[in-house]
């Protein structure tokens, strides 16, 4: 048959990429280790007169902790990668589908493919549990409850669903209907689909998940607000994000597209 030595040669390339893939990410990650555990024992120069010893190596501990369960879980990514590629998982869903929807390409496609997403989310859920309840608990960051795990859980899948079937069976028409560059299409509208995420997601998205309130510091708004200013950054404002109910870090970011952009600062408690 002349498609087999073409099938071959596909799953020979598909093979040697993820096996290339993971074992870079296992040396990069292995590589941060050592870099993180030798140089535990002082403070950076930088940062000698503000950090302690003691908060040095704690965060040292804390992201070789974090390091090595992010090594285990490529492995075990890759690992599921390669069973519902190679080891045919996708088309074992395809063909239980099509018991039920013989006829209806497009439906079962999208099942397929949430099939599909449903078993990696299964997968990565305990990692993501041990992450919380496991490391971050022994280091005294978590502040997460087995409650408030899986009502966000529940959250973010239901956003996801909302936002992602769509798009998702804007995508699967396109591809049966829209004839020989039906990829161009689809790149247009994932492309506008992106764009108009990262101008929602900070008014209407993030909130579903936390609290948010305008800086209130004056002080320290003017001189972010000067440096924003003479970076030529134009943002919807400064907030402040409650992060006390779920974790004990500190971090901040800016997020959001055109008007919508935002500087956010997460903070450890946020009075009502």
């Amino acid at each position: 048959m002349p498609s087999t030595p073409t099938i071959s040669l596909l799953a020979i390339v598909f093979t040697s990429l993820l096996i290339a893939s993971t074992l870079i990410r296992i040396w990069l990650g292995r590589r941060h280790i050592a870099h993180v555990q030798n140089n535990r024992g002082s403070v950076p120069a930088a940062f000698s007169q503000n950090i302690t010893l003691e908060a040095h190596q704690k965060a040292a501990d804390y992201t070789v902790a974090k390091s090595h369960l992010s090594l285990l879980e490529v492995v075990v990514q890759a690992a599921l990668l390669a069973a519902l590629t190679l080891g045919g998982g996708l088309q074992l869903l395809d063909d239980i589908w099509r018991n039920y929807l013989p006829n209806q390409e497009i439906i079962r496609g999208a099942l397929v493919i949430v099939s599909a997403m449903l078993v990696s989310s299964f997968i990565d859920l305990p990692f993501d549990y041990y992450k919380t309840f496991v490391v971050d608990e022994k280091f005294g960051f978590n502040k997460m409850t087995p409650a408030m795990f899986v009502g966000d859980l529940i959250k973010h899948s239901l956003v996801g669903i909302a936002l992602g079937a769509p798009i998702l069976f804007a995508a699967l028409w396109l591809m049966q209907s829209a004839g020989t560059y039906w990829w161009l299409y689809l790149w247009i509208v994932w492309s506008v689909f992106n764009l108009v995420m990262l101008a929602v997601y900070p008014t209407f998205i993030a909130p579903l998940f936390n609290k948010f309130a305008p800086l209130k510091d004056e002080i320290l708004k003017q001189r972010i607000e000067a440096l924003l200013t003479k970076c030529g950054f134009k943002s919807q404002g400064l907030f402040v994000m409650d992060g006390s109910s779920r974790s004990s870090h500190g971090n901040a970011y800016f997020t959001g597209f055109g008007a919508s952009k935002r500087v956010v600062f997460l903070i450890l408690c946020l009075s009502a």
